[in-house]
């Protein structure tokens, strides 16, 4: 039997490339994602390429009652879920504390940490029903050290790994996994984000240096979800070499 995953956060980036992947190792696919257009596209492609199925769901994750709405009326058969990988978030602008705005950290924190707890609440009830359940939270460096202009950006992944560090304990007689992966710096349109769509500088964020690609971060997720059952990957701390010691300040490799 085709497991099924649902990811959120899956119309770029990390998402799209993590459905790729899966869809090539025969896992049936819930993507969840804002884009209506791209998952559609994503739909299609996928379900051309690999023999897989593709439910695509176009919400946004900190709307908790259209999810859980569009999650319950899912076809039965979509709702075997055993894998859930969070993995939408975000960062803004990354200024000194002093110089951010409040509605930058509150798009943060609602994106990065409400939304990922009530994006788990609302998926529990599916996972407990299945055998192999696995929840994957894509974390960051950002939860293992805090730099310069990222306190709340920090603040939102420390509470995921908080979270996921809770979850672990707690559903440890139910044979749930949980697993947190960490990247450094990637290619994606996190940078644009960042730089609230400033081109030029989100282009200079990959300057000087090879960052991480989404692809190395979906290997790593299909690393924790193939081990045999007795094994559980707790955490996976990946970056791009010039950031294999986490106290460097990538900014300045950037420059």
């Amino acid at each position: 039997m085709n497991r099924i995953a649902l990811i959120t956060g899956a119309s770029s980036g990390i998402g799209y490339a993590t459905a790729n992947l899966l869809a090539q190792n025969e896992y049936h696919l819930i993507l969840v994602a804002r884009r209506k257009d791209k998952l559609e596209k994503i739909q299609t492609e996928l379900q051309n390429n690999f023999q897989t199925k593709v439910c695509i769901l176009a919400e946004d994750i900190r709307n908790t009652m259209d999810l859980r709405s569009a999650i319950e009326k899912l076809p039965e058969e979509w709702k075997h879920i055993q894998v859930l990988i969070n993995n939408a978030g975000l960062g803004l602008a990354f200024d000194s504390v002093d110089e951010a705005k409040l509605e930058d950290w509150e798009t943060m924190l609602d994106t990065n940490v409400k939304s990922l707890i009530s994006v788990t609440h609302i998926l529990l009830p599916y996972l407990l029903k299945t055998e192999d359940a696995h929840i994957i939270n894509i974390g960051s460096t950002a939860a293992k050290q805090v730099k310069k202009g990222s306190s709340v950006y920090s603040a939102t992944k420390f509470a995921v790994e908080a979270f996921t560090k809770g979850l672990r304990i707690d559903l440890l007689d139910k044979g749930v996994k949980v697993t947190q992966i960490n990247p450094g710096v990637v290619e994606t349109e996190f940078a644009l984000v960042k730089a609230k769509g400033n081109k030029e500088l989100a282009e200079k964020s990959y300057s000087n240096f090879t960052p991480l690609y989404p692809d190395d971060v979906a290997d790593a997720i299909l690393f924790a979800l193939s081990r045999p059952k007795h094994v559980n990957i707790n955490d996976i701390l990946l970056t791009t070499i010039v950031e294999a010691d986490i106290n460097t300040r990538i900014d300045k490799i950037i420059e």
